[in-house]
């Protein structure tokens, strides 16, 4: 059973690590304009000098974790996991990557949520519940049928003379034993 597609068929290959190439050079290119312009000295309201700061700062940790990402061969990270980890690990990968776009949009003043990006991310959301649903049934406890029917057995049936003596020599013993 095939929970999701694999990276390559959300993002075939002209599109996947292409993709993310093009968007790394994106990233760069703005930045040294944004540099450029700073030499220039353009003003911009001082409320979000912060915000442009932090938003450079995430940028840049999201460059790091694509360049680490990128610089294994995608087999060689693949074939270390088992089936569950490599969806994630597409999953991830798919959504950073819409994310990301979605990002590009807003920037060059596309509304995302009129685009197509928005119901692929919803997409990838859908497969993301659906791993994590599995992970959890892996996750939760087994009942114990054997033991379930000693405890209903033992608890509706009415004790022998016998077993109730019996029992009672077994707790008077443990008592002694102590």
């Amino acid at each position: 059973m095939m929970l999701c597609p694999r990276a390559d068929d959300v993002f075939p290959v002209r599109q996947g690590r292409a993709e993310l190439y093009s968007l790394h050079a994106v990233y760069w290119k703005t930045k040294d304009k944004m540099a450029d312009e700073d030499l220039i000295s353009e003003e911009y309201p001082s409320e979000i000098h912060d915000y442009l700061l932090a938003f450079e700062k995430s940028v840049g940790g999201v460059d790091e974790m694509l360049t680490k990402m990128m610089s294994v061969p995608k087999s060689e990270l693949l074939q270390k996991q088992d089936p569950i980890e490599q969806a994630k690990l597409d999953l991830v990968s798919a959504y950073t990557l819409s994310s990301m776009f979605w990002a590009y949009l807003v920037t060059q003043g596309v509304n995302p949520k009129e685009h197509p990006v928005k119901d692929e991310l919803e997409r990838i959301r859908k497969y993301m519940n659906k791993v994590k649903e599995v992970t959890d049934r892996k996750k939760a406890a087994k009942l114990d049928k054997g033991a379930a029917r000693r405890f209903i057995k033992h608890a509706l049936s009415d004790p022998t003379p016998e077993e109730v003596s019996s029992a009672k020599k077994k707790h008077k013993f443990k008592k002694e034993k102590k």
